[in-house]
This record gives C-alpha cells, structure tokens and sequence, in this order.
C-alpha cells in the first residue's frame, strides 16, 4: 500500500482545489486517512449488500444515493446506515448541497465517521476530489539534476557536482529551448507510468552558475524561457571523459534509468574539453522524437552495415 496519506481535515482545509466542503457530523473522524485517490459510490451497500465495499475509499453520495434514502421505509434506511457504518469507512460526502438525513447524521456521529457535504453536483466533485486525491497521494521523489524542455522532450541531466548541468542548461536556454528545474527537482508519478518534475517554489525559475551566481532565468530571457513542470522522457548522465573506458559508440542496446519504478531511456555523454554538449543534447532529444515515430538510426545503420558484409542478423539463421 502507498505509504502517502492525508487526513480528512486536508479535505476541509482545501483552498486550491475548490472541493468547498463543510462538516455536518463525526468531527472525531477527522484525522482518518486516505491511502488512495479512488472513490466509490456505496450504490447497492445502502440496500444491506456490502460485498464489493471499499471502506478504505471516500464514500459519496448523491442525489439518487440521498432520495432513495428518504423513499424506503425509515426503519429500513436506518437499519443499512447503521450496517454501513460498522465498517471502517473514512468519510461520507454528500453532493448537491443536499442536507443529509437525520438518521445518517446521528449514525456518522455516533461511529465516528466524519460526514460531509459540497454543493458540486457528483461528477464535477468526483472530478475535482480525484484530481485533489492524485496531486496528493502519487509518490514522489526529489533529484539532483536538471530538468529542460528540449524541443518537446523533458531532458533530465544528471551527473556530480560540477560536472557542467546549469552550463547545458543555460546554454539550451539560450538557444531557445526552455528551463523546467535546477538543482533539486521535484518528480510525481502520474498514473499509470509517467514522471512530472517541477522546481522548489522557493528556486523555481532560478539557476546557479558558478563565477556568475544565482540568476532569474524568467526575468532575463522571458517567459518563452521557462515551464513550471513537464513530463521526464529521457534522462542524460553527463560523466568525466575516461579514456579507459569503453562507450557506446553505436546506439544500439538501449540503456535505462529507473526513477519510482518508471524506467526511462538514459544515455551517458562523457565529458571533456572541445565537445559541444549543448549539441549533443539537442540531437539527443531529436533523435528521440525520430525513436517515437519508429525510426531507429542506430539500428538501420546497423542492419545496412550486416547486409553490405553479407552477413545475416543474429536470431535469422536459416537451418
């Protein structure tokens, strides 16, 4: 289970959001936790069957939910309320601005289950509570690195203290291209297999350059110049050149890098003086946007290179 949780208090706390919830009973309940950004609507639980309930999840109620209470007999509706709330059930909000029944209020109180009421219609409070829940309970992780917008492609740089990172950055900025995060950048999973990454607030748009400082990308380049988060699609490791050190100079294996279990293409780019890595980073992201569309270079060279030798490709031997 995702160890990331908040409280029913966050809900009523929200100002960003717009959920605009109040609280009608189970004030004790409060402190109850979400695990998971799914909600459900009890539907056949308010009729006594409670097999496929998920007590773990926010339990709303609308219109049709609220009027069928008030149809069938009391004795009847009191009689499933109560059933209902002998389950660990975090919360109940009501939608529409519909005052819920006495019966449901005293039931909530009474097992502690904090119930609460929004005067969204269901599918547009669904839509913003699924959104809140998502923002909030994703995982997260922190990096050291980089994060620009290059033609489109979230290029994540990586590589020590040092190395040349804002450098690259600063001069992609330069050439049009666009800074998302410098230094520590903050990445979210979004479902099911996509990494967003963003600044610090308190750095957001800066970047530091040793000999020049700290700088304000926003203000002296413009807005053209910055995102405020972007989708992580490849990461570069910029490494000290080595000349012992064997690097691949076909492009053929394609190499990962696992970031919240998420694996992404990652290419390491040796570093030294003479090579123009803002260059290299352009043709990078290039060449992934030519990967995208089924284009393989590396691969096509390679199989031009096996034909021009006579040579057949491993795994095509004829018997």
């Amino acid at each position: 289970m995702n160890t990331i949780s908040l409280s029913i208090k966050d809900l009523l706390d929200d100002k960003v959001y717009g959920l605009d919830l109040k609280l009608f009973a189970g004030e004790k309940g409060l402190s109850h936790r979400l695990y998971s950004s799914r909600i459900q609507k009890p539907g056949l639980a308010l009729t006594g069957y409670t097999e496929h309930l998920h007590p773990d999840r926010l339990q709303v109620l609308g219109n049709t939910e609220i009027s069928y209470l008030r149809q069938i007999p009391e004795e009847s509706a009191v009689l499933y309320i109560e059933k209902l709330c002998t389950f660990p059930i975090s919360s109940f909000i009501v939608t529409k601005g519909l005052n819920p029944p006495g019966f449901l209020k005293k039931a909530a109180e009474d097992a502690g289950i904090p119930l609460l009421g929004t005067p969204h219609q269901s599918s547009t409070f669904i839509s913003l509570i699924t959104k809140f829940l998502e923002e909030t309970l994703l995982p997260t992780t922190h990096i050291h690195g980089v994060l620009v917008d290059v033609l489109g492609v979230g290029v994540l740089l990586l590589g020590k203290s040092g190395i040349g990172k804002s450098e690259c950055a600063l001069d992609l900025v330069i050439r049009g291209h666009r800074l998302v995060a410098d230094d520590i950048i903050h990445v979210k999973k979004k479902m099911p297999a996509a990494l967003v990454g963003q600044a610090a607030e308190t750095i957001q748009y800066h970047m530091e350059i040793r000999g020049l400082g700290i700088i304000n990308i926003k203000d002296l380049y413009g807005v053209s110049s910055i995102r405020e988060k972007k989708i992580i699609d490849m990461v570069l490791e910029l490494v000290d050149w080595d000349p012992e050190q064997e690097y691949d100079r076909l492009g053929i294996d394609d190499r990962v890098y696992t970031i919240l279990g998420v694996e992404l293409p990652h290419l390491m780019i040796p570093v030294r003086p003479g090579r123009n890595l803002t260059s290299i980073i352009e043709v990078a992201a290039r060449n992934f946007l030519l990967k995208g569309m089924g284009y393989y270079s590396a691969r096509d060279f390679h199989e031009k290179l096996l034909a021009r030798m006579d040579v057949r490709p491993l795994g095509n031997e004829v018997e």
